[in-house]
């Protein structure tokens, strides 16, 4: 048994306990948890401080744990009614409502219920994310001197110039931000980038928590349709002309949601459409290292075919790695770099050292040129695991791309179907699914769902889940 999971099971063990003592009661020694639980004197350590985390439990040197007082009842129960009339009337000057739709974000954080298959999921399965790798660059990292100390606001200089030769030849430390993760690196070049009420042009479909940022920050999206090439060059030009916008967020390679990557002889046009309407390109390179076995050579990032700045580029680890590994870059030339530092300082002060010196200690191991390799083979066998059980278990949705990186597939559903129907059958029948419509900034043109293919435990669940999908869609559409 993982040591995570005993601690997780002792302390459930005792917070039922708890209710035969009275609160300021005494509770067993430790050295009797230790005999009664069979388990490690490390166990009954943790498990005794998460429920002094929460609150349950006191514990006082030399004596031992004890329940803790309750906790007295409020006063009276507020009345919030007053932040509705607050809330509501908060617009921007051109009348931008700031409410946010997260849902669509939640989909992918959320865990689902026990016993539901998640191919929903945003991120690696636990199985396939280098967990040991992580805990010993951590443990090293702690070792080094001045590791707790406070960190150069820009990141540590080493970890800027490991992102500074990721994203371009050309590219130096001295226009590397580290971040936060990519989702704070997004919300730091959209504030910068674009003042309140601002049109800003986005992919559609596209990542709805780049929709959420844009929102939050009272900014206006306009959808420029993308297809197996990635966008389209000419319907880029026409929205730039027609909404005045100054800021284009793109994910050129391996897009969220559809896979498609942005066609070599499309690149320049971007770029050249960009720079004609003195706008920025913000380019979401959030998938780079989620690369497939088969993909062959990757293109560059636009940045490195970007001498004029107009590319201010983002990437990040945590996909690869883990959902708590954090850090991402942003990388910008010229006097927006400045901008982007002055929000990011003010938003974060700067991302903890010893996250930034553990990151250093794993990139510079050999376990990180093995998880890369591990990564990609298995995506590209569990991707190849999903279309041949859509294909042989759901004929009716189509697959609109085969995509050669990331981690999801786009299926596009029969034309009429009710997709918030699919997706509430789907998660009756144990298995959660994304629903396509907070991927759209307007109207979607047809009923879509997303499918991970990372987040399941391996090819077998997969295949189950589409089992179970099918179960829905036959709910649904009808078995016909």
């Amino acid at each position: 048994m993982y040591e995570r999971s005993s601690v997780a099971e002792l302390a459930e063990s005792l917070k039922r306990e708890l209710n035969h003592y009275s609160p300021g009661g005494k509770l067993p020694s430790s050295r009797e948890l230790i005999e009664r639980y069979r388990v490690s004197p490390v166990t009954v350590s943790r498990a005794l401080a998460r429920l002094t985390a929460e609150g349950l439990v006191v514990t006082r040197p030399g004596a031992g744990a004890f329940r803790a007082p309750e906790r007295p009842a409020p006063a009276r129960a507020g009345d919030t009614s007053w932040q509705e009339v607050t809330l509501s009337a908060e617009t921007t000057a051109d009348g931008v409502p700031r409410a946010v739709d997260a849902s669509g974000v939640l989909i992918t954080l959320a865990a689902p219920p026990p016993g539901v298959i998640e191919l929903n999921g945003g991120y690696l399965h636990p199985t396939l994310q280098p967990e040991a790798a992580m805990a010993a660059a951590l443990a090293r990292a702690g070792r080094r001197p001045g590791v707790w100390g406070r960190p150069p606001v820009d990141g540590l200089p080493e970890l800027r110039e490991w992102f500074a030769r990721a994203v371009a030849p050309t590219s130096t430390a001295a226009e590397i931000l580290v971040t936060a993760g990519g989702q704070s690196a997004l919300t730091t070049a959209l504030r910068a980038l674009a003042p309140p009420g601002a049109p800003v042009l986005v992919e559609s479909p596209t990542y709805p928590g780049m929709l959420a940022i844009a929102r939050a920050a009272g900014l206006r999206p306009v959808p420029v349709p993308v297809d197996p090439d990635g966008v389209r060059p000419d319907l880029l030009a026409a929205a730039f002309r027609a909404s005045g916008a100054k800021v284009f967020v793109c994910q050129p390679l391996f897009q969220n949601p559809t896979g498609a990557v942005l066609a070599p002889d499309r690149r320049p046009e971007v770029l050249r459409t960009a720079r004609e309407a003195g706008a920025f390109v913000v380019e979401d390179d959030f998938a780079r290292r989620m690369v497939h076995a088969d993909a062959g050579p990757l293109p560059p990032t636009l940045a490195a075919d970007d001498p004029d700045g107009v590319v201010v580029h983002v990437c990040s680890l945590t996909k690869v790695t883990s959902p708590s590994l954090r850090v991402g870059a942003l990388a910008a030339r010229g006097p927006v770099l400045e901008r982007l530092r002055a929000i990011h300082v003010v938003d974060t002060f700067f991302v903890p050292r010893p996250l930034q010196e553990a990151t250093l200690e794993l990139v510079g191991s050999v376990a990180w040129h093995r998880q890369l390799r591990s990564v990609s083979a298995e995506l590209k066998t569990r991707r190849d695991t999903l279309i041949t059980a859509l294909r042989t278990t759901l004929p009716g949705p189509t697959l609109t791309h085969i995509p050669a990186g990331g981690y999801h597939l786009w299926l596009r559903l029969p034309d009429g179907t009710d997709e918030a129907a699919v997706v509430a059958a789907a998660l009756r029948a144990g298995v959660a699914v994304a629903p396509g419509r907070p991927y759209f900034g307007a109207e979607p043109p047809a009923p879509h769902l997303r499918l991970s293919f990372a987040a399941p435990a391996g090819p077998a669940e997969i295949t189950e889940g589409v089992r179970r999908l099918r179960t829905a869609c036959d709910e649904v559409l009808g078995s016909g």
